[in-house]
């Protein structure tokens, strides 16, 4: 295995170069992913640096485990599968001390997409799942799209997906559910494209699926808790680096930054990936990476 990345670290040297790790540095990387990042960082962090790696999804972790064991990076990369929300117990609970540098790397990684078959792309006919951990005993996406009211599904479509059709999409799920249960994503996709035909280059489904997901996993509020913890964790001149993709996410960790008065803004507008970034990995287009320093 010559590539344990699904997909290519977005604005991989800008955040490098901007977290700075140092040798001996040990870091937390919220979403470990396929470990593009990581891997960067035990390479400037050897010989003793250690990497705290979190990630919901089992395949990643097993794919990562299986590409270090027997390697010296094994005893310098932790691996943890849980949610960044419960990121000062995973530090603790791994006598993890000492953190120089916290990474969150907020998109929706790509063996989730591929692999998972819990319903997060809607270009795979999957059921509706879209819990970002399957162990979690917590509603599912067709639990919501099944229970909510009209008005509850509308307003997660236009708050969590800016969906201007939401209301339209709403009644329109609500009216076939009650023919049928809806337990797909193909069968999803279907009320979506009747109630809002594409006239967009963004397919409608996007903005929707999107919302669910984030109402599922409570992402906005998880991600907003998260930050506090990891500010609280770092050392004196420690940096959190965050890449959000869309505006939901980017307002969150603007604000968070901007009113903390432990922290010095490192970048005062976000980086954004090169034109040839974009072109070479398109999931970097929506990119936005912010750094902070604590005081």
């Amino acid at each position: 295995m010559n590539n344990i990345s699904f997909h290519t670290p977005v604005l991989l040297k800008e955040t490098i170069e901007l977290l700075n790790p140092q040798q001996n540095n040990n870091f937390i990387d919220c979403t470990l992913g396929g470990a593009g990042h990581t891997l960067s960082i035990l390479e400037k962090t050897a010989p003793l640096g250690k990497v705290l790696g979190i990630d919901a999804s089992e395949e990643s972790l097993r794919i990562i485990s299986s590409y270090i064991k027997g390697r010296d990076l094994e005893k310098r990369l932790i691996l943890v599968r849980d949610n960044f929300v419960n990121l000062r117990r995973i530090a603790e609970d791994n006598n993890f001390y000492e953190v120089n540098g916290v990474l969150f790397d907020l998109g929706l990684s790509s063996d989730l997409l591929e692999f998972s078959g819990r319903g997060f792309s809607f270009l795979r006919d999957e059921k509706l799942d879209m819990r970002f951990d399957d162990r979690a005993d917590t509603p599912t996406a067709a639990d919501l799209i099944n229970s909510l009211k009209q008005e509850q599904l509308a307003d997660i479509f236009y708050h969590y997906g800016e969906e201007r059709r939401s209301r339209r999409i709403a009644e329109a799920i609500v009216s076939a559910r009650q023919k049928q249960k809806i337990f797909t994503t193909g069968e999803l996709v279907e009320i979506i494209k009747k109630a809002s035909p594409i006239h967009s280059k963004i397919n409608p489904a996007t903005r929707v699926f999107q919302a669910i997901r984030i109402a599922v996993n409570h992402e906005l509020d998880n991600l907003s808790s998260a930050i506090d913890q990891a500010i609280d964790i770092l050392n004196k001149n420690g940096r959190l680096a965050i890449i959000s993709y869309h505006s939901l996410e980017d307002r969150i960790v603007k604000n968070k930054f901007r009113n903390n008065k432990s922290l010095k803004i490192i970048n005062k507008k976000p980086i954004i990936p090169s034109r040839q970034e974009v072109v070479t990995n398109r999931r970097a287009r929506s990119a936005k990476l912010r750094i902070v320093e604590k005081i």
